[in-house]
C-alpha cells in the first residue's frame, strides 16, 4: 500500500507542470507542454491553451526561450493534399474565445535546440501579447494530461 501511494505521489509531482495556469492581463494560459525530442533533434515545439473568456481582443506577437537559437509562431495549413507548416507574424486571441496551440495546428516552434527536450524537465517560455504584455511560463516536457 505504501509503495502504491509513493508512486501515485511521484506521478502527481511529475505531471504537476502540465496543469499550471498563468495570467497575463485578462488572459489565462493553461497546460504548457512540449514533446520530448531525440538527442540529435534540432527542432521542437511548445503547446498551450489561451483562454480569453474575460477580456478584450488581444494578439500573441512573439515568444522567447533560451532552449533554442530561434523561436517562431507557426501554424499548419493544408495546401492541396499536403499539410505544410508556416510561420505566422501574430496570433489573434479574440475576446470570449479560447485559442489552442496543439499538434497539427498552432504551435511555438523551437529552432536550433541547444539540448534535447527531456521528459520530466521544464523550460521557461515568454509569450509577448499586444495588450496583456509579457508572461513567462514553465513548459513541461512530456504529454499533456486531460
Amino acid at each position: 500500500m505504501k509503495r502504491c501511494l509513493f508512486f501515485l505521489l511521484l506521478l502527481l509531482v511529475a505531471s504537476s507542470g502540465l496543469t499550471e495556469e498563468y495570467s497575463a492581463g485578462d488572459l489565462l494560459i493553461k497546460q504548457a507542454w512540449a514533446r520530448p525530442t531525440p538527442p540529435t533533434a534540432t527542432v521542437g515545439a511548445a503547446y498551450f491553451t489561451l483562454d480569453n473568456s474575460k477580456g478584450q481582443d488581444d494578439r500573441l506577437l512573439s515568444a522567447e526561450a533560451d532552449v533554442s537559437a530561434t523561436v517562431e509562431l507557426h501554424n499548419h495549413i493544408m495546401e492541396g493534399n499536403v499539410m505544410k507548416m508556416r510561420r505566422v507574424d501574430a496570433v489573434e486571441v479574440p475576446a470570449g474565445q479560447t485559442v489552442a496551440f496543439a499538434p497539427g495546428g498552432l504551435h511555438v516552434m523551437l529552432i536550433g535546440l541547444k539540448e534535447p527536450l527531456i521528459t520530466g524537465k521544464t523550460f521557461p517560455l515568454t509569450l509577448n501579447f499586444e495588450q496583456a504584455g509579457a508572461v513567462t511560463l514553465e513548459v513541461a516536457v512530456g504529454q499533456p494530461s486531460d
